[in-house]
C-alpha cells in the first residue's frame, strides 16, 4: 500500500494541494485495503486518515494499516471537517466524479477558509499499472471463469434457458471462491445475440443459434471478464465467416500489444480490419477496457484513447460484430502487459464450439 499512497502524493504535490479527500469505494480499498462501504480517506503530505462509522471500526482496524482510523462523533462529513480545520489545511483537494453536489456544498459551507480543488482520476491514473498482488488476483478471477465456461458447456443445447445458463455460471463461480459475478451475465442467444449487453432472460436456445456468452467472477475484489460465442449445431457459412473475422481481428490486436504502443493503436488493429471486410457499422463498442477493482477501468482500447501501455497494465480485447434480426458473434479475452508483449489470462478454447 506505501507504494501506492507514495504514487498519489506524488500527483498532491504536483497540484499543490495540502491534501486529497477520498470518497470513491474502489479508490479507498486501493490505498488503505478496507473493504467497507462507508468511509473517506484523508491523504496529506504527511500522514494518513481513514474515518468509518461504528459498524466498521473493528473491521478497519483488522484491515487497515499505515492510517489514524478515525472514529466520527456524528456523521463522517462532519468529522472530516474537524480533522482538516484541525490539521489547517488550506487547499484540499477531492474526486469530482464520486461527490455530490449537496455534499461539495456542505463542505464550501463549512470549510470556509479552505480552497476546494476538483481532482478528475487521480487514483484511477494510479490504478492503471497493476502490482503483484493485483495481477496474482486477477489471475485467479480469470482461471475461475475459465472452469466456469468448461463446466456450462455440457448443459447448453437446444431448450434450455438463458437464463438457467447464467445461474449455473454464477453458482460454480461461488463455489470455486468466487465473491460474486463481475457483472449481471450475459447469455444472448439467436437475434438477441444482436444486443451487446443482452443479460440473461427466459428465451429458450434453438437449434442453429449463435450464443453470447460475457461474465467475469471477483476475487479478492478484482474482477475478470471473458467472452465466448457458440453454435447450437452446424453453423451455416455465413456464422462461419463472421465467427472467423471477429477472431482474426482479435488475434492480429492482440499481436499489436506492448509497452510503448497507444490504445488507440490496438483499437485500429481489429477496427480496420472488420471495416474492411464491411461490418465497420456493426462493430459500435470500443475493442476493449481496463479491468481491476472495477469492471471497467482506464485505460480503453478506443479509438480516442491514447494512452501508452505500459507493463502491468490489463485490459480486455473484445471485438464484435452485431446484426440485428441475425444475431451476433463478440470473442473477448483479459490481457496483461507484460515488459516485452503480453500475456493472455483468458484460457478458454477460442475455435467456434458446436454444440
Amino acid at each position: 500500500m506505501s507504494k501506492r499512497i507514495a504514487a498519489l502524493r506524488k500527483i498532491i504535490n504536483e497540484n499543490k494541494l495540502d491534501g486529497l479527500i477520498i470518497t470513491k469505494q474502489q479508490n479507498w480499498q486501493y490505498l488503505s485495503g478496507f473493504s467497507g462501504t462507508n468511509a473517506v480517506l484523508l491523504i496529506t503530505g504527511e500522514d494518513n486518515y481513514l474515518i468509518t462509522d461504528f459498524r466498521y471500526l473493528a473491521q478497519a482496524a483488522e484491515e487497515v494499516t499505515g492510517f489514524h482510523i478515525v472514529k466520527p462523533f456524528a456523521v463522517i462529513e462532519d468529522t472530516l471537517v474537524e480533522k482538516v480545520t484541525e490539521l489547517g489545511l488550506k487547499r484540499l483537494g477531492f474526486e469530482d466524479d464520486s461527490i455530490s453536489y449537496h455534499v461539495y456544498s456542505s463542505y464550501r459551507g463549512k470549510l470556509t477558509d479552505v480552497e476546494l480543488v476538483p481532482l478528475h482520476q487521480a487514483v484511477e491514473t494510479v490504478r492503471q499499472v497493476k502490482d503483484t498482488a493485483e495481477i496474482s488476483a486477477l489471475r485467479k478471477a480469470a482461471e475461475i471463469a475459465d472452469a466456469a465456461f468448461d463446466d456450462v458447456l455440457k448443459l447448453i443445447k437446444p431448450g434450455v434457458r438463458e437464463s438457467e445458463i447464467a445461474l449455473e455460471i454464477e453458482y460454480f463461480m461461488r463455489r470455486k471462491g468466487a465473491q460474486k459475478p463481475a457483472f449481471d451475465l450475459i447469455v444472448a442467444s439467436g437475434p438477441r445475440a444482436a444486443l451487446p449487453h443482452g443479460v440473461a432472460t427466459d428465451k429458450t436456445f434453438a437449434a442453429g443459434e449463435l450464443v453470447i456468452i460475457d461474465f467475469g467472477a471477483v476475487y479478492a475484489g478484482y474482477h475478470s471478464d471473458m467472452t465466448r460465442t457458440v453454435v447450437l449445431g452446424q453453423p451455416d457459412r455465413r456464422q462461419r465467416d463472421i465467427y472467423e473475422l471477429v477472431l482474426r481481428a482479435q488475434e492480429r490486436a492482440i499481436e499489436a500489444i506492448k509497452p510503448g504502443v497507444k490504445c488507440s493503436a490496438v483499437d485500429l488493429k481489429a477496427r480496420d480490419m472488420i471495416t474492411v471486410e464491411g461490418y465497420g457499422a456493426n462493430f459500435g463498442h470500443g475493442l476493449g477496457h481496463g479491468v481491476g477493482l472495477e469492471i471497467h477501468e482506464k485505460p480503453g482500447f478506443t479509438p480516442k484513447d491514447d494512452t501508452v501501455l505500459e507493463p502491468g497494465m490489463l485490459l480486455t480485447v473484445e471485438p464484435g460484430i452485431y446484426l440485428n434480426s441475425w444475431g451476433g458473434v463478440r470473442i473477448e479475452d483479459l490481457v496483461l502487459v507484460t515488459a516485452d508483449g503480453y500475456e493472455i489470462l483468458s484460457k478458454s478454447p477460442k475455435q467456434l464450439i458446436r454444440l
